[in-house]
């Protein structure tokens, strides 16, 4: 493949986030979230960069079975839980774990035959009103597991916290309240903090923390950047000039020409566009790195290509290496400029851009 558009994923970058993390909880076990394919970083690579974490959450049975596939033996909890009883009863030939967060997933176990018990964590309500059992619910749902077949009787607890990210002790004090009254007196080990819990809210570590957006050296904080948290970045999108012309004062750029030059100046094209992931949103003033100088988008990103302001780097030419985000240029501040999320970013890579992988 000769087309310049890359995304480069560091190894070693994967593994030192792994080690901050152990560092920021150094106690408890590690559930390493890999889901939606390692968040665009491809799901049995970065698993295999993570022999230190205990086990790996993903969203769904296909992402499990893939890690059963390429070899990976530790434990897999399904974050979603199973879907049907088909699901249910290959979990459970495949001894993968799985969370239940409602009442016709109980009623699957409670039928279950077979004599392969499958582990469960107990999802709870706390507060975010997304998935779990309501507080009330609780502690009937707990009773209904100890006594059916098809659940092991080491059930695990867990929530997950709406705000921790936002820096919102009311919220999380809140959640964590409403956890501990309703998890007291109920055996198995306790899991609630994400990313921004683990280094925020040290009270919120519990048994088990299940990092996520940390692990690929990313901010979940809008206020602080990776590189506050000694967090490293694993993706780096990267391409190339492939033109490089001199553009009049007045003259419009790209689709609908929504751009316009404010003098004589020197233009670029990069190979890269929303084909590849990049996003289509992304305004006019995005920065770029060309030859160590940050450059700016200029005018709609296409589906191929994207447009540069070069007046930063009037020695550019076709060839000259670009980067898009990386360690030297934030994905945050690339996400901030397209009125996103790193996350969805970092989701958008699993497209045509080829991947490289380097190791530091």
């Amino acid at each position: 493949m000769t087309r310049p558009a890359r995304v480069v994923i560091d190894l070693q970058a994967v593994r030192s986030n792994l080690q901050t993390v152990k560092r920021y909880a150094p106690d408890q076990k590690i559930m390493a979230i890999i889901k939606a394919d390692a968040y665009g970083h491809g799901l049995e690579r970065i698993a295999k960069q993570l022999s230190g974490a205990d086990a790996f959450g993903v969203a769904c049975l296909e992402e499990a079975v893939r890690l059963r596939q390429a070899g990976i033996t530790k434990s897999i909890i399904l974050l979603e839980g199973f879907f049907c009883k088909e699901e249910l009863l290959q979990l459970s030939d495949m001894d993968i774990q799985t969370v239940i967060h409602q009442i016709n997933q109980l009623e699957m176990i409670e039928e279950l035959t077979t004599d392969k018990a499958v582990k469960v964590w107990l999802k709870i309500d706390t507060g975010m009103h997304r998935l779990g059992f309501d507080l009330d619910q609780v502690q009937s749902v707990y009773a209904r597991l100890q006594q059916a077949r098809g659940s092991k009787k080491e059930i695990n607890l867990m929530t997950h916290f709406a705000s921790a990210q936002e820096h919102d002790p009311l919220s999380v004090e809140t959640q964590l309240k409403n956890f501990a009254e309703v998890t007291e007196g109920l055996k198995g080990e306790h899991c609630l903090a994400n990313s921004s819990a683990i280094m925020e809210w040290p009270d919120a570590h519990g048994d088990w923390v299940r990092p996520g957006l940390m692990l690929y050296g990313v901010s979940p904080f809008v206020d602080k950047t990776a590189d506050d948290l000694d967090l490293h970045a694993v993706m780096s999108l990267e391409s190339e000039l492939i033109s490089v012309k001199q553009a009049r004062k007045g003259e419009r750029v790209g689709y609908g020409g929504t751009w316009e030059c404010p003098e004589d100046m020197l233009i670029g094209v990069v190979a890269m566009g929303y084909g590849d992931g990049y996003p289509r949103h992304a305004r006019s003033g995005t920065p770029m790195l060309i030859n160590d100088k940050q450059v700016y988008l200029i005018g709609r990103p296409s589906m191929d290509m994207l447009t540069v302001d070069l007046r930063n780097c009037p020695h550019a030419k076709t060839g000259d290496n670009v980067i898009l985000w990386g360690r030297e240029l934030p994905i945050e501040e690339i996400a901030r400029c397209a009125e996103t999320i790193p996350y969805e970013l970092l989701c958008g890579m699993r497209m045509r851009a080829q991947f490289v992988e380097i190791n530091g």
